[in-house]
């Protein structure tokens, strides 16, 4: 299938990609399938079924809420993250459903939202939505969030086409092997490569627009976590830091005030818990490539423009296509999927990527790059992914900060070599794979093992 940097790159809300955005974007497709055929004034009744992972800590990431608003007819990408919380409220309360934001259809959340535990055999993150007239079922129809905000139906999962992208592309790669071979046989950049690509489906001036866009909602996104204060919903009371820490930074950056030896990466830090502290409290995010890793890339790349001598909006170009062609391939090859392979995929993925973008605007060649995607990944290796409460919170937050810093690590580390190194990028992605299938399910986004259970008193 053919991946597009945008696909990997989308603007959405918290506090999860696979459990909030997933849900919502397949729940407005239910809708704008019934509305397509016609449908819409003919529905009586709607019923929600959450399976697995999505059952399981689907409260704390707010899929419930999720699949109401798709219901409404909201996306991801527009919906205003302040109406949810009221727009929920009032339907529990008048056990009204406003279907496609214009049709009145009962719905009791007791009755119609119904959270089961059995898994479905294609993927954990697994929904059924039901659609009933006077004579019975109009519609049914299940749906897989199998991690960065994709969404594949039934017959999708079933015939094995998870996509319905085939576009040809004229440097198509499934492995990094095959991706250095492209660009050495036409002396190419990864970027220049990925730009080639892209341009299949959208103009140049359309590309460059489209990844500025997500880079000012990245700014965007910082600025409103360091503004915020007090604690995050939940009921962990875990408190927010970022604003405080921006304080503290700005201090040090005053005349006669003595600064740390780390000064840059603390502000790194400060980015990256910024946005997952913006993601955990439901706000307006990047998906990048998921809303549980959603701070590192863009930590990153803050970090590069605030501390480079010289840039510009051509290296947040750069930065993105060099990234976004690590994240093709960890989703073609393994996950970026935390209920399938746990937070290797995702935090793991998401290092990698913002490892190999960085390089890319630092100058490295395409095996420099490569290289700095598989430091940044094989060190993310048996991550499991056990949020505490459930919530996109504890060790989220702090795992993204940790991890940008490794990123900007594994970029210098690759760069002081030639490209050269012992374990492929490819056999890491590989690992991932087969590490994620070996590890137990409680260790994959089901908050029953880890510190989900290590964290709660008894």
């Amino acid at each position: 299938m053919a991946i597009s940097v945008f696909d990997l790159f989308k603007i959405g809300i918290g506090p999860s990609s696979s459990h909030t955005v997933g849900p919502m974007r397949a729940a407005a497709l239910f809708v704008q399938g019934l509305r397509e055929r016609g449908e819409l004034n003919r529905v009586r009744r709607v019923e929600v079924r959450l399976y697995g992972s999505l059952s399981a800590t689907g409260i704390g990431h707010g899929s419930d809420n999720a699949v109401i608003l798709g219901l409404m007819g909201q996306w991801p990408d527009s919906v205003d993250p302040s109406i949810i919380g009221a727009s929920v409220a009032q339907l529990r309360e008048q056990n009204m459903l406003q279907l496609d934001g214009r049709f009145a259809v009962p719905f009791v959340w007791e009755r119609d939202m119904r959270l089961l535990e059995e898994n479905l055999p294609y993927h954990p993150n697994a929904m059924t939505l039901v659609a009933e007239g006077d004579s019975g079922v109009l519609h049914e129809d299940t749906y897989y969030s199998v991690g960065g905000g994709f969404v594949v139906d039934a017959a999708q999962a079933a015939s094995g086409v998870l996509d319905a992208d085939n576009t040809e592309l004229p440097y198509d790669f499934n492995s990094a092997e095959e991706l250095l071979r492209l660009c050495k046989q036409h002396n190419l950049r990864i970027s220049e490569l990925m730009m080639a690509n892209e341009k299949v489906w959208r103009s140049e001036d359309e590309i460059r627009s489209g990844l500025l866009k997500l880079w000012h909602a990245m700014q965007d996104c910082v600025i409103q976590g360091l503004r915020e204060e007090g604690i995050l919903p939940g009921g962990l009371n875990v408190r927010r830091r970022a604003a405080r820490l921006h304080r503290s930074l700005q201090e040090l950056g005053k005349p006669n005030v003595i600064g740390s030896t780390l000064n840059a990466m603390e502000w790194v830090n400060l980015y990256a818990l910024a946005v997952n502290e913006e993601n955990a409290a439901g706000g307006r995010m990047v998906t990048a490539p998921t809303n549980g890793a959603a701070g590192i890339i863009p930590a990153v790349l803050h970090y590069f423009m605030r501390f480079s001598d010289q840039v510009s909006e051509a290296n947040v170009v750069d930065f993105f296509l060099g990234a976004a062609a690590v994240g093709i391939l960890c989703k073609k090859n393994a996950s970026i999927s935390g209920a399938e392979v746990g937070c290797q995929g995702e935090v793991g993925s998401a290092c990698a990527m913002a490892a190999a973008g960085l390089a890319e605007v630092l100058g490295a060649t395409p095996e420099q790059l490569e290289n700095a995607a598989e430091i940044g990944l094989e060190h993310n290796l048996g991550l499991t992914c056990d949020p505490v409460g459930g919530l996109v919170q504890v060790p989220c937050i702090e795992r993204n900060a940790i991890a940008a810093v490794k990123a900007i690590n594994a970029a210098q580390m690759a760069l002081r070599g030639d490209g050269s190194h012992f374990i492929s990028l490819d056999k890491v992605i590989r690992t991932m794979r087969d590490t994620g299938a070996d590890m137990h399910d409680k260790y994959k986004e089901t908050s029953r093992g880890g510190l989900a259970v290590n964290a709660i008193e008894c």
